[in-house]
């Protein structure tokens, strides 16, 4: 049977599922907001409208040069062409999943819910602002918390001026809730 035809292995989709089913809580959606379904939909359209057409050109020109078994373009383009698959599976299955929330109709609100931007003090007096956002806009350094961490499962449904206590991986935690910020509606 032609190589092209026989699955590299099974265990690339168990562990696509197990990544899929470890982020998001079992019974849960998957919260995100509009941007970061924009940005999701903006990356699958990038694999299968560019990249993807471009290592298939490249893979078959690698074929036309006869021996593929030491044809390095061939070989890896065909490597990077199951990265590619494997990626916009994924994503698809994410924006297949995904329950976009508008944190905007909570503007003006000082109660946090997804997407709240909530600005914390902890026991030491350091401040801290964040944002509370779906999983697949995770991006810590920049203050963007999934809501199913602790600190942001903690803080949901407070408001200012609330201290809230969760148990953190050095013990248990108190925040006071110094400040709740929705992004404001868009105008239409």
């Amino acid at each position: 049977m032609n190589k092209a035809f026989v699955k590299e292995s099974d265990q690339d989709d168990d562990e696509e599922a197990a990544a899929l089913a470890l982020a998001i809580p079992a019974g849960s959606k998957n919260y995100i907001r509009p941007e970061g379904y924009q940005r999701i939909k903006q990356e699958l359209l990038q694999l299968i409208d560019v990249d993807r057409p471009e290592v298939v050109r490249i893979v078959h020109w690698a074929a036309s040069n006869g021996d593929r078994s030491e044809n390095g373009d061939y070989i890896y383009g065909k490597r990077r062409l199951r990265e590619i698959d494997r990626r916009i599976r994924f994503l698809t299955k994410r924006m297949d999943s995904a329950a976009i929330v508008d944190p905007s109709v909570h503007h003006g609100s000082d109660q946090v819910f997804f997407g709240a931007t909530v600005t914390y003090c902890n026991q030491l007096e350091e401040t801290r602002t964040i944002t509370i956002v779906g999983i697949d806009e995770l991006d810590p350094l920049n203050g963007k918390i999934s809501w199913v961490a602790p600190v942001a499962r903690a803080l949901t449904k407070a408001r200012e001026g609330d201290v809230i206590s969760f148990q953190a991986p050095h013990g248990v935690e108190e925040l006071e809730i110094l400040e709740v910020t929705y992004p404001a509606p868009a105008a239409d």
